[in-house]
């Protein structure tokens, strides 16, 4: 055969092969896709909505009986910070925490809730122009991400917005603990290898909003090491009903997690409250016009 042939035969077969090769590499990762589409309706379909859309409103003075001012506590995020899945308010991730918190502190602790069932990192910013302009919290905690991590919100983004809320706490005069994103890789209804992909996903969001929290001048919490072994050792135990939110034990061991920061946190905010000569009263901040409703019996003995 001609060499002009031979090379023009052999470029041929190799262009062949090479349009193979794309070929079954594009199948496969459409195959791919297509199955943890399948996969994320499954897990859709398993864990539903038994507990609805709506957290109890925990808002209210804990531990009232407490001397001094109440410290002023937000808590801003998804469900997991709204408290989602508890029966009683002070099973709330917000009830358990700010009760703790008063205790500690030995004062009364007056809870805030911005948070809101279903959120994402972009929606911080609606959460904080929903706080009344005159509100100074003492301490804010964030919890937020398992959202951005089922709905594929780029990491950059959930980094940029949970940076710019932070900012804008702290311009309030606020502390800042941030409760990184949780290791998803624990929701049993979540089928494999979808539920590694997840877990991976998670992991890798936790450690960047621990690097900008940082970054920005707060104080990050890695749920992942504080509590995510409970969540895969003890399933039945630490989750709801809907085997994906947090049970009443769930958010007790999270809010135990989360203590020592809020605590450090409002320890930094009262010392710079009385350091500051412009403060008339440097331990109560001026209070809303839409105060939070403090009625409430469910105030008496110990934690559960």
């Amino acid at each position: 055969m001609p060499r002009a042939r031979l090379l023009g035969a052999a470029g041929a077969a190799g262009a062949a092969g090479a349009a193979g090769a794309a070929a079954a590499v594009v199948g496969v990762v459409f195959a791919g896709r297509m199955l943890l589409t399948r996969q994320a309706a499954i897990a859709r379909r398993r864990i539903g909505k038994p507990l609805g859309e709506e957290s109890l409103d925990a808002d209210r003075v804990w531990r009232r009986a407490l001397d001094g001012a109440p410290i002023e506590l937000v808590l801003l995020g998804d469900s997991l910070a709204a408290g989602l899945g508890a029966a009683r308010r002070k099973e709330t991730l917000g009830g358990r925490l700010a009760k703790a918190m008063a205790g500690r502190m030995h004062r009364p602790v007056r809870l805030r809730t911005a948070a809101v069932v279903g959120s994402e990192s972009p929606d911080l910013e609606a959460q904080l122009d929903g706080l009344p302009a005159d509100y100074r919290p003492h301490v804010a905690v964030i919890v937020v991400g398992g959202n951005d991590v089922t709905h594929r919100l780029p990491v950059s983004v959930s980094a940029h917005h949970l940076n710019q809320a932070i900012r804008r706490l702290r311009e309030r005069g606020a502390e800042v603990v941030v409760g990184t994103c949780p290791d998803l890789g624990s929701l049993r209804p979540v089928p494999q290898p979808l539920r590694r992909i997840v877990s991976s996903l998670s992991r890798r969001l936790a450690e960047v909003q621990a690097e900008t929290a940082r970054h920005a001048g707060a104080e990050p919490v890695d749920l992942r090491r504080s509590v995510g072994r409970m969540f895969f050792d003890e399933p039945e135990q630490m989750f709801s009903l809907d085997r994906f939110h947090p049970s009443p034990l769930g958010y007790r061991r999270t809010a135990e997690a989360l203590l020592p920061a809020a605590c450090r946190a409002a320890d930094r905010a009262l010392a710079s409250a009385r350091r500051s000569p412009s403060a008339a009263n440097p331990t109560e901040p001026p209070q809303s016009q839409h105060p939070i409703d403090d009625t409430d019996g469910d105030d008496r003995g110990a934690d559960e």
